[in-house]
């Protein structure tokens, strides 16, 4: 049986659903292909959302008009703006969620996209034509045939599951591996490495004392993930907090040569910035203990995830150690944690589009890219569904006006990541922090529609109801903006308010916006003193909040904002110069052999882009302007 698309999409976890929601909604015939149509979006993991940088990522995918910001709401059971101590470059929304609720909330988006379907199935072949993707083999015999193919299948390509010295084929725990679709891309030229991951014990509620835990509540507030969206409609639940011991660490210890990333059995490497319990201990020794917490997987539910216990140690040794926890003594488990390893493909062999430079047509996001975590997964989705919607031929009239959805650096977290992974490769599972973003205070979480809902818009993507939601908000912003900038207030009408709140009192009449520059004073505050700024802070009923803070942060960060907009720009210069195609790298004798050999593997967009590369120097950038110049 021959079944005909434009898209086909291969993998319904996080990469899968974005990615096939935005190439039907691109106007892409689209087919997502997935082993359990149950378990669409699995979060194999922690039931959670978002993180420091995650969350940003999540927030710009809302803006750009995908859904994994409205899902969380819809089935978060505890929402955390972290860092809110710091700056707002780096605040970064959190949601907890109900695990079985947004696999559900998942289905119920993707069933009612038109243009979108689903078949539950395993691809075998990729089928490629004269260097060009042109479908997919099922297991079942069915041929899937498509303009452009995207490849997410997370976990599963060759996936091996280890606790202890057990070794079991698997994609996750009690799911299959998918055993020959690495080997059909790798025949084409597409180089492949594997990669570790690991996830935790889960526990039974009911076994825990938490009354040797510590509380940790979540947030009410304002905040959530799309503001499109109702406010979050579930219970919300607390999570707890507690530790490891010298007893517990002795345990492990002792079950260290029967761990398979000790003992010879793992051999490719696991995530640095999530490490298991047991690489806690070899790298940490001196640490007497390690924090956990104990976070629920729904509302219904006894199963409880505890964070920080990553393990692939053998059964009772994991068992054995959790039970020295004083809140776990009488613990016990639905499964034990385990350790996986699976097939991921060189993503320097890719373009800014996620496009291969090998095979024309064939798109590749998330794990097979060599990130780990659900969000960076569903930013490269969107991209690549986008990309490949627009390979395929959808949406004419805006494919003309940009033939791909390219994400610059100082645009979007995405963009970052995206450039990060075709640029500079990975040689362990790439994981996104603020700290890789060089435009931070561009990149916050408050402002991604700003950035990016404008740009989805014209390339057909995003909506025009979330268009207009945008253009409402943008216009409550710049008038509240313009308010206080343009309204003086004197010293005799709040100079005793100012002492009362710890700031200095004006000598002279002042702009609004000039007291809510300073550091001891915030929007909400003013607004309680000046009646007629509280005025026009509720213009907008249905979103104040909302449109306040995002007010207050660009009156406070102004000049900082201002100043990284100017370095952004200058580098957009380099970013303007293209080398792709113009240079024989190997016969380049005026750069480094290094230089040479990296420029040769990567073959760089722009001038920028190779300057990113690791072990290309300045220098050889330079030598590259003077020849561009001759």
């Amino acid at each position: 049986m021959i079944l005909k698309y434009d898209v086909i999409v291969i993998g319904g976890g996080h990469a899968g659903c974005e990615a096939a929601a935005a190439a039907a909604n691109m106007g892409a015939k689209t087919c997502l292909v997935t082993i359990d149509m149950n378990k669409i979006a699995q979060m194999s993991c922690n039931p959670a959302v978002g993180g420091i940088a995650k969350g940003q990522i999540v927030r710009e995918i809302d803006a750009l008009g995908g859904y994994m910001g409205l899902v969380t709401d819809a089935t978060a059971i505890q929402f955390r703006m972290l860092n809110q101590g710091k700056g707002p470059a780096v605040w970064s929304p959190r949601a907890q969620c109900d695990r079985g609720r947004f696999i559900w909330k998942w289905r119920e988006v993707l069933d009612h996209i038109n243009g979108l379907d689903i078949w539950q199935d395993q691809a075998d072949e990729l089928l490629v034509e004269q260097g060009e993707a042109v479908g997919v083999r099922t297991v079942w015999g069915v041929e899937l045939r498509a303009k452009s193919v995207v490849i997410t299948a997370g976990t599963f390509l060759n996936g091996l599951l280890h606790v202890g010295r057990k070794m079991i084929p698997g994609g996750r725990c009690a799911e299959p591996a998918v055993p020959n679709l690495t080997e059909s891309i790798t025949r084409h030229g597409i180089r492949a490495a594997r990669m570790k991951t690991g996830t935790p014990v889960r526990i039974d509620k009911r076994s825990i004392h938490f009354e040797d835990t510590e509380v940790q509540p979540g947030e009410t507030g304002f905040h959530q993930f799309s503001y499109m969206g109702e406010p979050r409609p579930l219970p919300q639940l607390p999570c707890w907090t507690c530790y490891t011991n010298e007893e517990v660490h002795k345990v492990l210890r002792g079950g260290l040569a029967d761990s398979p990333l000790y003992n010879g059995q793992i051999q490719s490497i696991g995530p640095r910035y999530c490490p298991s319990i047991e690489t806690k201990l070899v790298t940490f020794p001196d640490r007497s203990q390690h924090p956990l917490f104990i976070e629920p997987e729904g509302v219904n539910t006894n199963e409880m995830y505890l964070n920080g216990f990553s393990s692939s140690m053998p059964i009772e040794v994991q068992l054995n150690a959790l039970r020295h926890i004083p809140a776990l003594r009488d613990v016990r488990i639905y499964r034990p944690g385990y350790a996986i390893e699976y097939d991921f493909f060189d993503p320097t062999q890719l373009n800014h589009s996620l496009e291969s430079k090998v095979v024309r047509g064939l798109f590749m996001a998330g794990q097979v890219n060599g990130t780990t975590g659900y969000e960076e997964a569903a930013g490269q989705g969107l991209v690549a569904g986008v990309n490949a919607a627009l390979h395929a031929g959808a949406n004419p009239s805006t494919a003309q006006a940009q033939s791909q959805l390219r994400l610059g650096r100082d645009e979007a977290y995405i963009g970052v990541l995206i450039d990060d992974l075709v640029t500079k490769g990975v040689d362990e599972p790439y994981r996104m922090f603020t700290s890789r973003a060089e435009y931070r205070i561009l990149l916050r979480q408050d402002d991604a529609d700003a950035r990016l809902t404008e740009k989805s818009f014209h390339i057909g993507l995003a909506k025009s109801d979330r268009h207009e939601w945008w253009l409402q908000k943008k216009q409550a912003i710049e008038k509240l903006v313009s308010f206080c900038e343009n309204t003086s207030v004197k010293p005799s009408e709040i100079n005793s308010q100012l002492e009362a709140l710890g700031t200095t009192p004006l000598r002279f009449g002042c702009k609004v916006s000039e007291l809510i520059a300073r550091p001891q004073l915030n929007m909400q505050q003013l607004a309680e003193l000046l009646p007629e700024l509280k005025t026009t802070i509720l213009s907008p009923e249905n979103r104040r909040e909302e449109i306040a803070e995002a007010a207050e942060i660009s009156i406070k960060y102004k000049g900082y904002v201002e100043r990284e907009r100017m370095v952004a720009e200058k580098m957009h210069r380099l970013e303007n110069i293209q080398i792709k195609g113009r240079f024989n790298y190997s016969e380049l004798h005026e750069i480094s052999t290094e230089a040479r050999q990296k420029l040769e593997k990567i073959d760089p967009e722009t001038l920028a882009q190779a300057s990113r590369i690791p072990g290309v120097s300045p220098s050889d950038i330079n030598v590259l302007l003077v020849l561009l110049g001759r």
